[in-house]
């Protein structure tokens, strides 16, 4: 027997990679069943029966999220990228720490107590804290405190997923005697409180707001302090001409980021390796010249003698000494659009010691010129070099706040994948390094929002006042989530980990605490701003929840929903009325936005209509964070308990056009390539091995109880009869599609409103109103799908929630 395959393969659906467009297909396995036994092992490793449509959505493994490793040219290329967008901002720190440090010209003692704890905090914190803690605590290679809440709701039942996207996730909650009693009890303690749950979910979303207030601040802070670097030069620049030229330069700095983080980068590290390149050199200068005692500060005992001396006043300097490492949030923020390797190298080998050479050279020159911590980095900049530094500290001041900025759309991008803000453009502006994104959206409200923080607080003392509360309160909150990790996810010792807490918690205490008291004098406005943010985020969150829970209902196998009468004609089922299902002629494509189970569309289609098309088909596009799909596993088609009724998953990267004027086309081809390829595998069987599997897929249906339709034994045979490879009986079914998609092509899709329940509360009432106007205002329109009017059949209806 031979089987010739049709040489006309539609295929509409174009990749990047120029290779020709191929199928997966799903068919039954070939082997036996003989016993429950042995359906149970089956049903163990996820081979189902296809009638009900499979399971997990229909997962493959390469659905999932993997984290990218880099090695070679690549990681030393990414390592560059890094450090043109992450130390823009704690890398012009040197700038301003000892004059926002000190009031008045310091004394030797406290000027080596300021530095031995400048030293001990980027040592500390940056370096041991998060350089080597915290960037382990990675999503699949997502940063910010947001994905550690993410990592945890892996290795704990502590939230609700979108039904969509549960699939999509690869938990890894470890067996309960795979934890020690005490990993357990935390672990326990997370998944039975919902006092718990409600506070970690309340932490990871104030942690993503605390930095996008922290992203409308920092630009226009680091802005605006370059331009007024100006007066040195003339005295005369008029305070609306710095605010002007600011934030000319702040629209200019946001245009250009749908260039993408790779471009940018690029652009932007050349600047950023002179500037530190500069700091490091002057500081070796003014090492050598002036006065090098001051490197008995690498001794912790001077930072303690500084603090037990001055006491409140010590404390309170802690404010300004902060400043050295405002920016750190965004080395952990910007992880998913770098790696964990790059930022440890780029840190490590090059900003790391640049700093410290940065500040113990201005330590050496204010030790011989008091009067110098008022501008610190000018004053001691080397004879000769004041105007290149000049100018290069003005770029690196300018290009500072890019690392909030790509820290944002990274934390964006996360809020959104978990339901905590409404599915927003998001663009891949990289096929090499896929964590690299833009959000057109966001960058707009950053821009508005900086012009306005620029032109009403109008000088750098007025916003440095609102600078480093959301920096600090980012680091304490990410060092009790990191603590969870180590319990839950890295399972270490609580002891080890409570005393690594204890230091890192008493670090982050101090300098919060101290930072606290410039909430009157302006830091209110970020904070405001942090808890406003925060709150629509949860507001989103619930509810989306209240429309997972209303839409649970319609979630159930296709042979819930219809099943074959006495009389051998297709009825609903019992529990929907039992009315028989009439045929329209046609070809249908029912959008289905999960992927498996019963699309809802098809619920509401057959309840309104009692009627069916001749072939149809459940369509479900599935995004994938890569940039192109392999063309053999971008399709997959499969068969399910409603007759002439198939289920087609499109899985598509960031760089693939999905959607074309062909849509049905590429439907209709896939369907008919399923059918011949289906064909084909049966006959390479014996009829009898054939049937006997049929057969023994029947038998596992009834064992599992997953089939209630009332068919009798004898339909059971006809089915294996006609699963049989006749080519008679597949040229009929090519006929029948073929006819079907001749006569007519629709589209249907499902409009869904919501209605509040008239028993709701008055406080229920007016968030869930909140949510629903939020989310007919941010809902995705059907025009960017390019369906035909014509051929569009939209289905209302209304669930309540």
């Amino acid at each position: 027997m031979s089987i010739q395959f049709s040489p006309d393969v539609i295929t509409p659906v174009r990749s990047t990679s120029g290779v020709g467009i191929g199928g997966v297909y799903s068919t039954r396995n070939v082997s036996r069943v003989s016993s429950l036994v042995e359906k149970k092992s089956l049903k163990e490793q996820e081979i189902v029966d296809i009638e009900e449509g499979g399971t997990l959505n229909n997962r493959q493994e390469d659905d999932l999220k993997h984290k990218q490793v880099f090695s070679g040219k690549l990681l030393f290329w990414l390592a560059y990228q890094a450090t043109g967008v992450i130390y823009g901002d704690i890398g012009t720190s040197p700038l301003y720490v000892y004059s926002s440090t000190f009031s008045s010209p310091p004394s030797y003692d406290d000027l080596v107590g300021a530095l031995s704890l400048i030293i001990w905090t980027l040592t500390l914190i940056v370096t041991v804290k998060y350089v080597f803690i915290v960037l382990r605590a990675d999503d699949e290679g997502e940063g910010g405190t947001f994905a550690v809440y993410s990592l945890l709701s892996r290795y704990a039942n502590i939230i609700q997923r979108d039904p969509k996207e549960e699939s999509m996730i690869k938990m890894e909650r470890y067996h309960t005697n795979d934890l020690k009693t005490s990993n357990k009890t935390v672990r326990n303690g997370m998944e039975k409180s919902r006092i718990f749950q409600g506070a970690l979910k309340f932490v990871g979303v104030l942690g993503v707001a605390l930095i996008m207030s922290d992203g409308v601040l920092t630009p226009a802070q680091s802005v605006l302090g370059a331009i007024q670097g100006l007066e040195v030069i003339d005295s005369t620049i008029t305070s609306s001409t710095i605010i002007g030229v600011s934030c000319a330069i702040l629209i200019l700095l946001f245009l250009i980021q749908p260039l993408g983080t790779t471009k940018i980068a690029t652009t932007f590290a050349p600047i950023v390796i002179i500037w530190l390149g500069f700091n490091a050199a002057f500081g070796i200068y003014n090492l050598v010249v002036f006065d090098a005692s001051v490197l008995k500060a690498f001794s912790p005992y001077f930072a303690g003698h500084y603090l037990a001396t001055l006491k409140e006043q010590g404390w309170r300097s802690l404010g300004g000494i902060l400043l050295a490492f405002t920016g750190v949030e965004a080395l952990f923020a910007d992880l998913g659009a770098f790696s964990r390797r790059a930022i440890q190298l780029s840190w490590l080998c090059l900003t790391f010691p640049c700093l410290l050479l940065a500040y113990i050279g201005q330590a050496a020159y204010i030790s011989s010129n008091p009067s110098a911590y008022s501008n610190p980095f000018f004053d001691s900049v080397p004879p000769g070099m004041f105007y290149p530094s000049l100018v290069i500290a003005i770029l690196a001041a300018v290009v500072a706040s890019q690392a909030i900025i790509t820290g944002t759309f990274q934390l964006l991008s996360q809020i959104m994948k978990l339901s905590y803000f409404p599915q927003i453009k998001l663009v891949h502006t990289s096929k090499t390094f896929h964590g690299q994104i833009y959000i057109p959206f966001a960058n707009w409200l950053m821009m508005v929002g900086t012009v306005i923080v620029t032109a009403v607080y109008s000088n750098t003392t007025r916003l440095g006042n609102a600078y480093g509360v959301c920096v600090i309160l980012v680091t304490f909150l990410t060092t009790c989530m990191i603590a969870l990790v180590a319990l839950i996810v890295w399972r270490l010792n609580p002891i080890l980990v409570f005393a690594v807490w204890l230091v890192f918690a008493a670090l982050d205490g101090a300098y919060l605490s101290s930072v606290l008291t410039k909430v009157p004098d302006g830091a209110w406005f970020t904070l405001a701003l942090a808890f406003v943010l925060s709150a629509i985020f949860i507001l989103w969150r619930f509810g989306k929840e209240q429309q997972w829970h209303a839409e649970a209902a319609d979630r159930f196998n296709p042979s819930h929903l219809v099943a074959k009468g006495e009389d051998g004609r297709l009825h609903l089922t019992p529990a929907f009325g039992g009315s028989e299902i009439s045929s329209l002629k046609g070809f249908g494509i029912f959008f289905d936005k999960i992927g498996s189970m019963t699309p809802m569309i098809f619920i509401q289609f057959l309840s309104k209509f009692l009627a069916k098309p001749e072939v149809m088909v459940f369509f479900h596009l599935r995004p994938l964070p890569t940039p192109a799909v392999d063309p053999e596993r971008r399709y997959t088609v499969e068969r399910t308990v409603i007759p002439g009724c198939y289920r087609l998953i499109i899985r598509h990267g960031y760089t693939d056009e999905v959607i074309s004027e062909n849509l049905g086309a590429l439907v209709y081809e896939q369907i008919r390539n399923f059918l011949i390829h289906d064909y084909a595998v049966k006959g390479r069987q014996d009829p009898v091995h054939a049937a006997t599997q049929d057969l023994s897929q029947s038998e596992k249906t009834e064992a599992e109880d997953v089939d209630n339709s009332t068919s009798s034994s004898e339909d059971k045979k006809d089915q294996a009869k006609v699963n049989i490879a006749d080519p008679a009986m597949l040229g009929a079914k090519l006929r029948e599609l073929e006819a079907a998609y001749n006569h007519q092509v629709l589209y249907i899709v499902g409009k869904e409103q919501m209605r509040i329940s008239e028993s709701s509360g008055i406080w229920r009432r007016i968030t869930l109103n909140a949510f629903l106007w939020l989310r007919d205002n941010t809902r995705s329109k059907l025009a960017g799908m390019k369906i035909p009017t014509d051929q569009l059949v939209e289905i209302g209806f209304i669930k309540e929630v």
